[in-house]
C-alpha cells in the first residue's frame, strides 16, 4: 500500500517531528517493556535520541512513512544495542541506587545479553533475506502488528506473517549455531 502522493510530499518537508512523536512515543514505550525493569533509558528519551540519529529536521526526504518508520526501527534498536553493550562492558560491583519511574515498569523484560544475541543474529538473517529481517525489526524491536508492517513495507499482511514464522524458527536456529 503506498502512500499517496499528497501523503507522500508530507514526509518530504522539513516539519515532520509534530507529525510524527506521538506515533514514535508509542513504538519507544512498546520497545520499552522489553526491557529489564531499571533501565535508565526512558521512552522519551529514546525517540530524542532515535530523531537526532535520523537527522532530526534537517530536511532529509523520506520516501514514505514505511521508509521513515523503518530507518527509526533501526535507529531505536542500535540505540537500544548500544546501551546493552555499555552495560556489559561495565564491571560488577558498587550496586548504584537505582530509582524505578512509572515509565519503566513494564512486563516481560529482556537482559542485555538476549538483546544483543538478537542483534548478532539479526545481522545474520539480514545477510540471508532482508525482508524478513525488516520484518522482524519493525515486531520485535517496535512492536508492530502484521497490519503495520504490511502498510510500512508495502506487503501483504499474510506474507508478513509468513515470513514472521519462517523468521522466528531461522532466529532460533542461528541463535543456536
Amino acid at each position: 500500500m503506498a502512500d499517496s502522493p499528497e501523503a507522500r510530499k508530507d514526509w518530504m518537508t522539513g516539519d515532520l517531528m509534530p507529525q510524527v512523536y506521538d506515533e514514535l512515543r508509542r513504538i519507544a514505550g512498546a520497545q520499552m517493556a522489553r526491557e529489564q525493569p531499571g533501565q535508565t533509558l526512558q521512552p522519551t528519551a529514546l525517540v530524542h535520541e532515535a530523531w537526532i540519529r535520523l537527522g532530526g529536521d534537517g530536511g532529509t526526504a523520506w520516501k514514505s512513512r514505511g521508509h521513515f518508520f523503518a530507518a527509526a526501527a533501526e535507529a531505536m534498536r542500535r540505540i537500544l544495542v548500544d546501551t546493552a553493550r555499555r552495560k556489559a562492558q561495565l564491571k560488577r560491583g558498587g550496586n548504584p541506587e537505582r530509582v524505578e519511574l512509572a515509565e519503566s515498569r513494564i512486563a516481560a523484560p529482556v537482559g542485555d545479553d538476549k538483546l544483543l544475541l538478537v542483534h548478532e543474529v539479526l545481522d545474520r538473517l539480514a545477510a540471508e533475506d532482508p525482508l524478513k529481517a525488516e520484518i522482524v525489526k519493525l515486531r520485535y524491536f517496535i512492536g508492530l502488528n502484521f497490519l503495520e508492517i504490511g502498510a510500512a513495507l508495502e506487503v501483504n499482511e499474510k506474507t508478513v506473517r509468513r515470513h514472521w514464522e519462517v523468521a522466528k524458527v531461522r532466529l532460533l536456529e542461528l541463535m543456536d549455531a
